[in-house]
């Protein structure tokens, strides 16, 4: 599927999701596996990992800056380590696609290796955010241009020495945490961030296991620089962001019994399972175990009755890929739910908000958007197309939809799910959604 194909899926109403399934690996852990395990000492023998445009993304820049990288193939994938100062310039721009992780992380990474690069990506990340990691990292004294309107494409300088800061983050992300632990280990100095609430910490736990240590204390995570990474053996637990359309599917599909297996559910990204359960879903959690510094069980799920609520706050950074499909969920449930605190949801893949509320009322919900969230009124879904506006999440999640609605459902612009979740549509088949694809 070549993001430039116009891609629509279209799913029949009605089904149940039956079976037992895994989802692909987990996104954010295979981005990071690539970064650290290319500058380790040593060969990284990596298992589990996501082939999908995002993942593939960084994996090509790596290769690009001179580090050989066999795979993936069939999810395994070995990296030949140069150490921390062993990338050499590449012939061209690093094209990172529409992965909005390998940007901000890799402006981090890349911030202090001497190198002169430029990082480019598609329309939809040249339009996101990227002064939320050039302004900390300026304090830090890296040399990075971008647009006018503080979006790629970025320019990396090289610079003397990167100077350790104590930044207290404006809002909780962990793009921008990683980011600036990432940079740290070329700075001089301890560089410390501190979290306004928590937020997934996939970058200080895979740090430890390249044998890096990171500090942390009360929200606050420091690095010193100048440490090594050696290289480790990485299995990648399953998304729990993918796992989600399919939790929210078979919670609201009549007559599903439908087992995740080994998905992540790192506490930092657990709050689908919690809100959900809050809901009302009958979600079971199933043979717990510790893999590669991960936490990992079996989700089984089976259908329930669903209620409004009102989400809490402290569960919004734990659930933020998760909302669109979770506003399905919503859009099921009796009664009214409300989300606030989320207005990162804005400036995501796209304004999730307002896509998401725009393709609720086309069938014939009523959902209210807010700056910070939304107010959905659960009701009948009814048939009717949707746009996804290139959105990976709102195509899958539009797509569960289909399960209680009274008509098919068209979603146009899904060819981006592949930078999440190849194989969506195969898997979805397989349990019992009624899904099709046209170009």
């Amino acid at each position: 599927m070549g993001v430039n194909k116009k891609i629509v899926f279209s799913a029949s109403p009605g089904g149940r999701l039956t079976g037992n399934i895994r989802v692909p690996g987990d996104k954010s852990i295979s981005h990071r596996s690539i970064m650290l395990g290319s500058l380790a000492e040593g060969v990284t023998e990596v298992s589990g990992f996501l082939e999908g445009d995002d993942a593939l993304a960084t994996l090509n820049a790596f290769r690009q800056m001179g580090v050989k990288i066999d795979g993936p193939e069939s999810g395994r994938v070995t990296i030949n380590g140069v150490g921390m100062h062993g990338l050499k310039q590449p012939d061209t721009a690093l094209d990172l696609g529409n992965s909005g992780t390998s940007m901000r992380l890799l402006s981090g990474l890349l911030a202090g290796q001497g190198l002169d690069l430029t990082l480019v990506g598609d329309s939809s990340l040249s339009s996101r955010p990227m002064k939320r990691v050039t302004q900390p990292l300026a304090e830090m004294r890296a040399n990075i241009e971008t647009t006018d309107a503080g979006t790629a494409p970025l320019r990396i300088k090289p610079v003397e020495q990167l100077q350790g800061i104590d930044y207290p983050m404006p809002v909780a992300s962990a793009q921008v945490k990683s980011c600036l632990l990432l940079a740290g280990m070329y700075a001089q100095g301890k560089t410390c961030v501190t979290e306004p609430a928590p937020t997934r910490d996939h970058t200080e736990r895979m740090l430890q296991g390249f044998g890096y240590p990171v500090e942390h204390t009360d929200g606050k995570i420091c690095i010193s620089g100048g440490g090594r990474l050696k290289a480790c053996r990485l299995e990648i637990p399953a998304d729990i962001s993918s796992a989600a359309f399919f939790l929210v599917g078979a919670s609201i599909a009549q007559g599903s019994e439908l087992t995740l297996q080994h998905v992540g559910i790192n506490p930092t990204r657990d709050g689908v399972i919690t809100i959900l359960k809050y809901m009302g879903a009958d979600i079971q959690i199933l043979n717990r175990r510790d893999v590669g510094g991960e936490p990992v069980a079996d989700l089984r799920v089976r259908s329930a009755r669903l209620k409004g609520i009102v989400i809490p706050e402290d569960q919004v950074p734990l659930a933020i890929d998760e909302f669109p499909a979770l506003f399905i969920a919503a859009a099921c449930a009796e009664g009214e739910t409300v989300l606030t605190g989320a207005e990162e949801l804005r400036v995501k893949e796209s304004d999730r908000i307002q896509v998401m509320a725009d393709g609720l009322q086309a069938l014939g919900i009523r959902a209210e958007p807010t700056a910070d969230g939304i107010r959905i009124q659960g009701g009948e879904i009814q048939g009717g197309s949707v746009e996804s506006h290139g959105d990976h999440r709102i195509a899958m999640s539009f797509a569960m939809a289909a399960l209680r609605a009274k008509g098919a459902i068209k979603i146009n612009d899904c060819a981006n799910v592949n930078t999440s979740f190849p194989g969506f549509v195969a898997l979805a088949r397989a349990t019992g959604l009624d899904i099709s694809v046209a170009e």
